[in-house]
């Protein structure tokens, strides 16, 4: 063909300006035609996003109606009332220590309050009846007297002793499991959840192993969706734990929401460093038992090793004396 021809000259103009048209027509439809789905992906997260928040808020305005903003029994708000205790049942370290111990609202920390007035005065007047009228002990007054005193002293000392062993449990249950928490949690961040589905998720999955923890991550998950702060919903968790280990995760989740770090590295040495530390205790349980076995061996295993190795020595020379 020869493109010098006027005639075929025309028809290739002709032709590129019916491909330049239509290349025209294709980019300016473009977008309508094949539209993009990362509007409606973006869409998609934020009513998800949305959902968790109203979801959680429910959660917490049900929780804080059926326990947390339930009334104190009448009983212990009129000891508290009567014996001018206020103060005692307002104290912050009272109310952090009963929140360690799984206690929330204003219902514990008044029976807490009662308690450490109602024990010493029924145990002191249970001691002295028995010890004074049914007893009849043979010893001097003040002797009985402060048998009675101890035993008031126990009955103040007592409720703290209770809740310190509640501490104690609860927070072995939570050492114990925050590890696989922090696994869980960190393979939720790095396939994209947010901080908040990542929280539930892992409530979800390790109620099985500590029903504690799941109850602490439950609640941080509501605090998260329901206060304007979420540090002070971090921080809340740390100070509901008082555990080291998670007010470390507390402080790179703070400094991650503040200056933007990666969350995941964070999350990923803080798990490591939990495993080691668990081992660690582990370990140093193992080398203190060899000490803690010392007694029991003395005094039941040696006796019968000795019954054992000396009992045909003794029967045969009794039974030598015997012949002879």
């Amino acid at each position: 063909m020869n493109f010098l021809d006027p005639a075929n000259s025309g028809l290739l103009i002709a032709f590129a300006s019916a491909v330049a048209v239509f290349s025209a027509i294709l980019v300016v439809s473009w977008p309508y035609l094949f539209r993009s789905n990362l509007e409606t992906r973006m869409r998609q997260v934020a009513n998800e996003r949305e959902r968790l928040r109203v979801r959680e808020r429910t959660k917490m305005e049900a929780a804080k109606k059926t326990s947390l903003r339930a009334e104190p029994r009448k009983l212990f708000k009129d000891i508290v009332d009567r014996f001018n205790l206020a103060k005692q049942a307002e104290d912050g370290e009272v109310v952090r220590m009963l929140r360690r111990a799984g206690y929330r609202g204003q219902n514990p920390v008044f029976a807490y309050v009662a308690f450490r007035v109602i024990g010493p005065i029924v145990l002191f007047a249970a001691a002295a009846l028995y010890i004074f009228l049914i007893l009849h002990l043979n010893k001097p007054f003040f002797f009985k007297l402060a048998i009675a005193i101890a035993f008031a002293l126990l009955g103040y000392y007592s409720p703290a002793i209770f809740v310190k062993n509640k501490i104690t449990k609860r927070q072995k249950s939570l050492r114990r499991a925050w590890p696989d928490a922090l696994d869980l949690m960190l393979i939720c961040v790095e396939a994209g959840m947010s901080i908040e589905a990542a929280f539930r998720k892992v409530s979800e999955e390790i109620g099985s192993q500590s029903v504690e923890l799941a109850e602490e991550l439950s609640l941080t998950t509501a605090e998260l969706s329901y206060l304007q702060d979420r540090r002070r919903a971090y921080d809340n968790l740390g100070d509901r734990t008082g555990l080291d280990g998670v007010k470390a995760v507390v402080t790179s989740l703070i400094q991650s929401e503040k200056y933007g770090t990666s969350l995941g590295q964070a999350l990923r040495v803080l798990s490591q460093e939990n495993r080691d530390m668990r081992m660690a205790e582990a370990e140093k349980r193992a080398a203190g038992l060899p000490p803690k076995l010392t007694v029991p061996m003395i005094l039941f295993f040696l006796p019968v090793l000795f019954a054992v190795i000396i009992t045909p020595a003794a029967i045969q020379a009794v039974r030598a004396a015997h012949g002879g």
